[in-house]
């Protein structure tokens, strides 16, 4: 079930990309829902997945957390309440399928799939997001209303679980139908109301923001005790004003923090640990008992391939190759045989699977529960 994607991705990015919503009708035609809404239910009864549910009776907005009991799910009315689950990608074979069409866009960037069931009335409200958000219609109908970018918007706390934004004038309102794709870029308001029973697949993007990027960095400095270097003014003069800091000296000071980012072996290290870890669970599980290498290179032999744990992130930076917060420690040579492929058999590898050396390293990753054999 490998839904199609048509879209012209020149012309997009030349015209809408963080410059204005979309919708893109029949983006994916004979869209085919890739999980059904009892699916759904089902991970939210799981404690590692991220869900809520979000109802909205007589003007009073609810939201709870799972996970969720089957009981809950049948206190549920007919209108105004909506599922919502997190990075089911992480979890559901078929519905990461959906992620494939997106993989041309930097994967530094890519966050999850988040997918949304709803009843007649039913959404979470007017709000904004300061992310790239592709929405997939599914099953069913909904109407989307978007307005125009504003600095000024006022933005409250329709319950402690939801911001909600203002009243705004729409410049997008649509319905969407199976198959149709609405892109939002950061900053837009919009509303999205259930027409009917529907299932809608949300692709984000990843916006990291200055001050996570600056604590996420001092933090790793401090962790590895690096950056120890005091500041020194060996042509200091004695200044008019003991008490001012001068501007020589305030650029001084920003000069010892700058040098730290531009040093390539600091920043570019922790940034490839930093940007591939996942912000939601992933399931990952270690080989218990591992393997040794001679049953990975009999069991690729036996002709079984050995796939990559869905949305794990694998990531490069200037030569380096970065796994779920690792540097990767493979030969160069094979993992660009296989860091583009979801899964591999034996022919991907063929040039390194009788050299011990090399197959006892991917073991490693393979016992880590990284890679994963399927027959």
């Amino acid at each position: 079930m490998n839904n199609q994607l048509n879209i012209d991705w020149p012309h997009f990015l030349a015209n809408y990309w963080q410059k204005k919503p979309v919708i893109l009708r029949q983006a994916f035609p004979h869209f085919c829902d890739p999980i059904t809404p009892d699916e759904l239910a089902g991970l939210a009864l799981e404690q590692e997945i991220e869900s809520r549910l979000v109802s909205n009776l007589d003007q009073k907005w609810q939201a709870t957390y799972g996970p969720f009991t089957e009981q809950d799910f049948t206190q549920l009315g007919e209108t105004n309440w909506s599922l919502l689950v997190q990075a089911v990608d992480h979890w559901h074979d078929q519905a990461a399928t959906l992620v494939a069409p997106f993989r041309c866009f930097p994967q530094w960037l890519f966050d999850d799939l988040m997918i949304s069931y709803a009843v007649p009335e039913g959404g979470v409200g007017p709000h904004i997001d300061q992310y790239d958000v592709f929405i997939i219609q599914g099953m069913g109908k909904r109407r989307w209303r978007v307005g125009d970018i504003n600095p000024n918007y006022k933005q409250f706390c329709a319950h402690p679980a939801l911001l909600h934004v203002e009243a705004f004038t729409p410049i997008i309102d649509q319905e969407m139908t199976a198959g149709d794709v609405l892109y939002i870029p950061p900053g837009f308001p919009h509303d999205g109301v259930c027409l009917e029973t529907s299932l809608s697949y949300s692709v984000g993007f990843r916006s990291p923001t200055a001050q996570a990027l600056v604590t996420g960095f001092a933090d790793y400095l401090l962790e590895h005790d690096l950056g120890k270097v005091h500041y020194t003014d060996p042509n200091l003069t004695l200044p008019p004003d003991p008490l001012n800091v001068s501007p020589h000296e305030i650029e001084r000071l920003k000069s010892m923090m700058i040098a730290l980012i531009n040093q390539p072996d600091y920043f570019n290290h922790w940034f490839g640990e930093y940007i591939s870890q996942s912000m939601h669970s992933l399931n990952i599980e270690s080989v218990e008992p591992p393997y040794h290498v001679d049953e990975v290179i009999a069991t690729f032999k036996q002709g079984s391939q050995c796939h990559l744990v869905n949305s794990i992130r694998l990531i490069k930076v200037a030569e380096t190759y970065y796994i779920h917060g690792e540097a990767l420690d493979l030969p160069r040579p094979m993992i660009e045989k296989i860091s583009h492929l979801h899964y591999f058999d034996q022919s991907a590898i063929a040039e390194f699977i009788d050299d011990k050396k090399v197959m006892n390293q991917f073991t490693h990753w393979l016992n880590r529960g990284y890679w994963y054999f399927v027959d």
